[in-house]
C-alpha cells in the first residue's frame, strides 16, 4: 500500500493560551511544525474576535484542548475551509455542535490517550482499597503497632475479590485489561453491552443491583447523561456489602452524594473520589469530613507529562488528515449521545 504525500493543513489552536505551554512541550511544537501550517504563538479561545475571524478564513483544521468555545454556526460562517477537529483531549461534546455535523466536519478525539491514565489510577485504587491501604497507614502511625492491625483487619487482601465494573466505555474496558492478570472475579453492568461482547471481554455481564450486591469494590465508568444521574443512589449504596469500597473516577452527578456520605459516616462503606458533584467541591463540602474517604482533586485523567501523549495523539491525527487518510479515533455523531 502506497502512504499518501503528506502536506501541512492549514492549522488554528483553540484553548486556554495558558494551557499550551502544559500541552505542547518542545517535541510536541517541533512535531507540529512537521505536521502543520500554523502560528504556535497564536492562541485563541474566543472565535469571534477579529483576529480568530482572520485566521479561520484559511483554517482547514482546529485543534482544540480544554478552554475551546463552542464550534457554532457562527464559527463556522467564518471558517469556509474547515474540515476537520481535532481535539487534544477527552469529550467533544462542548466543543462540537450540531452545526458541525450539518456542515460534514471530521471530528477526533484523543479520549483514548485519556482513558491510560484514569484506568491506572482505577486500577490502583482497586488494589490499594482491597488492602487497605490508607486504613493500615493511619493505623500503623496510631499505634506503632506492626502486629494488631493483622488481627483488626484479618479479611482484607485481592485474592478472589470480586470487582464490579459500571460502565463497559473506553475506559472501563481498558480497567478490565489491566485487573486480568490479578486473581479476581469481575462483574460489569452496561445496557449497550452484549452477552458475546462479555464473554469476550472475560467478564460476566450482570444487572447494576446484582452487582452492587456482589462486588467487594465497584467502580463507575459511565458516562454523565440525564438517565445516569444518581445511579448509585441510596438504594444500591445500601446494597453494597459492608466494608465494600465505591470508585468514581467518571463524573460526580453519578453518586448520591448526601447518601454516600451517610454510608460513610456510619462507617460501613469506604470510597475513593477523583470527581464531585460539583467538581470542584466548595471549601465546606461534608465530604472533606469524613472518614474512610480517599478524596483527591480530578487527577486521574491525564496530567502533567501525561498531557504530551494526548497531544501526540493529535498531532497524529493532524499528519493523517494531511495525508487524506482517515482519522485513527474519529468521533461519530451517531454515538455521541452514550458517551462522555
Amino acid at each position: 500500500m502506497t502512504i499518501p504525500a503528506a502536506r501541512r493543513p492549514r492549522t488554528l489552536l483553540a484553548m486556554d493560551p495558558w494551557l499550551r505551554p502544559r500541552l505542547l512541550g518542545p517535541d510536541q511544537l517541533r512535531r507540529l511544525d512537521e505536521v502543520a501550517d500554523t502560528d504556535a504563538d497564536a492562541i485563541h479561545r474566543d472565535l469571534t474576535t477579529p483576529a480568530a475571524r482572520a485566521a479561520l478564513a484559511e483554517t482547514e483544521v482546529l485543534l482544540t484542548f480544554w478552554g475551546c468555545p463552542p464550534v457554532d454556526a457562527t464559527v463556522l460562517a467564518a471558517a469556509p475551509h474547515l474540515k476537520a477537529i481535532v481535539h487534544a483531549a477527552g469529550s467533544v461534546k462542548q466543543i462540537v455542535t450540531d452545526a458541525c455535523w450539518a456542515r460534514g466536519i471530521t471530528v477526533s478525539t484523543a479520549a483514548w490517550a485519556n482513558a491510560l491514565p484514569v484506568a491506572e489510577y482505577t486500577v490502583a485504587a482497586v488494589l490499594a482499597s482491597n488492602k487497605r491501604l490508607v486504613q493500615a497507614h493511619l493505623e500503623y502511625h496510631r499505634t506503632r503497632d506492626p502486629e494488631g492491625w493483622h488481627h483488626r483487619f484479618a479479611g482484607v487482601g485481592n485474592y478472589r475479590r470480586v470487582i464490579g465494573i459500571v460502565g463497559a466505555s473506553r475506559i472501563g474496558r481498558r480497567v478490565i485489561e489491566l485487573l486480568r492478570p490479578y486473581d479476581l472475579d469481575l462483574l460489569v453492568h452496561d445496557p449497550y453491552l452484549t452477552e458475546a461482547e462479555a464473554h469476550a471481554l472475560g467478564v460476566r455481564a450482570v444487572g447494576l443491583d446484582e452487582l452492587c450486591m456482589r462486588a467487594d469494590v465497584v467502580s463507575v465508568h459511565a458516562p454523565a447523561l440525564p438517565e445516569t444521574r444518581h445511579m448509585i443512589d441510596r438504594a444500591r449504596l445500601a446494597l453494597m456489602p459492608d466494608g465494600a469500597t465505591l470508585v468514581n473516577t467518571a463524573r460526580g452527578s453519578l453518586i448520591d452524594h448526601d447518601a454516600l456520605v451517610d454510608e460513610l459516616r456510619a462507617g460501613r462503606l469506604h470510597a475513593v473520589l477523583d470527581v464531585t458533584d460539583p467538581d470542584p467541591l466548595p471549601a465546606d463540602s461534608p465530604l472533606f469530613d469524613v472518614p474512610n474517604l480517599v478524596l483527591t482533586p480530578h487527577i486521574a485523567g491525564s496530567v502533567g507529562g501525561e498531557l504530551h501523549r494526548m497531544a501526540d495523539s493529535a498531532l497524529a491525527e493532524i499528519e493523517r488528515f494531511g495525508r487524506g487518510l482517515p482519522f485513527a479515533h474519529p468521533v461519530l455523531s451517531g454515538e455521541l449521545h452514550r458517551t462522555a
